[in-house]
């Protein structure tokens, strides 16, 4: 099968979801397509072991459903996302089973790799806080850093040795020891 003109055209969720699976990952923001080949080991373990950390807490404190990519969140006919990691909040007595069921994204999370950084930092952030997504962490593993994004932010919170959050809603706080992290993932 021959790979369509990825360029030049306005992409819908609808024409993402209609690509070949060829291991890269595919989403459009206002009808322009993003491509990111598929991620190294580090950055699927970064996302893991976030997950992880993340879970109980999401889960104790019924925050929503803790999704991880691939999973597509849409935004508009011409706007799909799919965060390494995302917290859905549904509206009452729903739980999210698909995009259509997100009521409210209450973190979306991106582990930047060269190829990502520019969209994650730029792009997608400014989506998101146009979104109103109550925080965007971005997680820079060559910096051993966490940026720590809100809706109004003009610049972000940079964390790199311990973050607490305590999101909208929750009864108790988390508190990750970036140090620690950052020394799992990258095996130090």
């Amino acid at each position: 099968m021959a790979m369509p003109n990825l360029v030049e055209r306005y992409w819908t969720a609808e024409d993402v979801r209609a690509l070949p699976e060829d291991g890269s990952r595919y989403e459009c923001i206002d009808g322009v397509l993003l491509v990111t080949p598929a991620p190294v080991y580090d950055h699927n373990d970064a996302v893991g072991r976030l997950y992880v950390r993340l879970f109980a807490l999401v889960e104790r404190c019924e925050l929503g459903r803790l999704m991880f990519a691939p999973a597509d969140v849409d935004v508009s006919r011409g706007t799909m996302v799919q965060p390494d990691l995302f917290i859905a909040a549904s509206g009452a007595g729903v739980r999210v089973r698909s995009s259509r069921d997100i009521g409210d994204l209450l973190l979306a999370v991106e582990v930047v790799s060269p190829s990502s950084a520019r969209t994650d930092r730029d792009l997608k952030r400014r989506l998101y806080q146009r979104m109103g997504v109550h925080e965007y962490w971005i997680v820079d593993l060559a910096k051993r850093r966490l940026e720590w994004w809100t809706p109004g932010a003009e610049r972000a919170e940079v964390l790199d040795s311990t973050m607490v959050w305590r999101p909208r809603g929750a009864r108790e706080s988390l508190e990750i020891d970036l140090v620690a992290y950052f020394a799992e993932v990258l095996d130090d």
